[in-house]
């Protein structure tokens, strides 16, 4: 079996190729560059040290590895949406799509598709049953993953493979260390690549500039302040509104009159709510509810399907009622009050044991 091991110079994905390596095979290391390079704009993503950690895993395995440049795939499909969303007034979320658009889809018809499988350092697993694929969880609740995968197709993860989906990432880590990898040491990623060392505010105000509107209390209606654009601001967000007597909560936004409005205290009531509402909702195998062949779950009378979800990387998922509207959205009644539902967001549905990530949509507003 040909493998494409993509290796971005972190613990996890070395650790992968470690694992190919004691099972016999004979992985091409593959880095992809989604980093703009350039200095006038001031966009720029340190690769240097990846690279370098790239060259030594290929030298320590005997392996090939090679660079594959995808800055203007990422910028138009990846970089473009977050700008798009974010003029809206949505809370997007670039690394869901960069799974889907890029590493599994502009990789895949550049390089991938001359391999019988491209491997990863995603916490996840793939799951074989019924001649079908099925994104899994991973033991480690903490580092799962597969709410950033919940958007890749079927043959996409019918292609893949996640050789550390079923670890911890403690024993990651101590795999590392013993077989003495040169990332054993390097501290997880954080931010989003394309960005380098670019203040995400300083960013966005590159493409949609300043306009001032007012901070209103949404209890009262008093004006608190002013803001520089809600563009810069997501529901349940505390931290950067400088306003005095708090803290403060954004609770939401009115995008046609440029106003946002926040309410005090530490998760107030009305910043929470127990429904919400999605829209492109995206089904990686099957659709659960159509249940128009074999599914991992079972439709209660009403056609409605118990599930489980989340609407952030967090390691706890809630229980909830997912059912079709007439519309074509979906309606997901949670088991309890959930906090910051910010619409662009994608909310992630799971079998109702957790198992299986079933798929994502976004989150509208309503």
């Amino acid at each position: 079996m040909q493998i494409a091991a993509l290796l971005s110079g972190g613990v996890d994905s070395s650790v992968a190729v470690h694992l190919l390596c004691e099972q016999g095979y004979k992985p091409d290391l593959w880095y992809i560059k989604i980093g703009m390079d350039d200095a006038e704009q001031g966009y720029s993503c340190p690769q240097e040290e990846d690279l370098e950690i790239v060259q030594a895993m290929a030298h320590k395995y005997g392996l090939h590895y090679d660079v594959v440049d995808l800055q203007k795939e990422y910028w138009d499909e990846v970089v473009n949406y977050t700008i798009d969303k974010v003029k809206r007034g949505f809370t997007p979320n670039p690394d869901v799509m960069c799974n889907r658009l890029i590493k599994f889809g502009a990789f895949h018809q550049k390089v991938g598709k001359e391999y019988d499988k491209s491997a990863t350092g995603h916490y996840a697993q793939v799951i074989q049953e019924d001649g079908r694929y099925w994104l899994g969880t991973t033991p480690d609740p903490v580092k799962d993953q597969t709410d950033f995968l919940a958007q890749i197709t079927g043959w996409q993860l019918e292609h893949s493979l996640f050789p550390i989906g079923h670890m911890a990432k403690g024993e990651v880590r101590r795999i590392a260390e013993e077989a003495k990898l040169p990332s054993a040491k390097r501290k997880d990623s954080q931010g989003i690549c394309f960005l380098g060392k670019i203040n995400y505010n300083e960013f966005i105000e590159r493409f949609l500039g300043v306009k001032e509107g007012p901070i209103v209390e949404l209890e009262t209606g008093k004006i608190l302040g002013q803001h520089r654009g809600y563009w810069f601001h997501t529901i349940g967000q505390r931290k950067g509104l400088y306003l005095s007597g708090g803290p403060w909560f954004v609770i939401k936004k009115d995008i046609e009159n440029n106003v946002i409005y926040v309410s005090r205290g530490y998760d107030p009531e009305a910043q929470k709510q127990d429904w919400l509402v999605m829209r492109d909702v995206h089904w990686i195998t099957l659709d659960p509810l159509a249940q128009k062949e074999s599914s991992p779950v079972t439709l209660g009378e009403d056609g409605a399907l118990a599930v489980k979800f989340k609407i952030r990387h967090v390691a706890e998922l809630n229980d909830g009622i997912l059912s079709l509207r007439a519309d074509g959205s979906y309606y997901l009644k949670s088991g309890k009050l959930i906090n910051g539902v910010a619409p662009g967001q994608f909310c992630c549905v799971y079998t109702a044991d957790g198992r299986i990530c079933l798929g994502s949509g976004e989150i509208a507003w309503e």
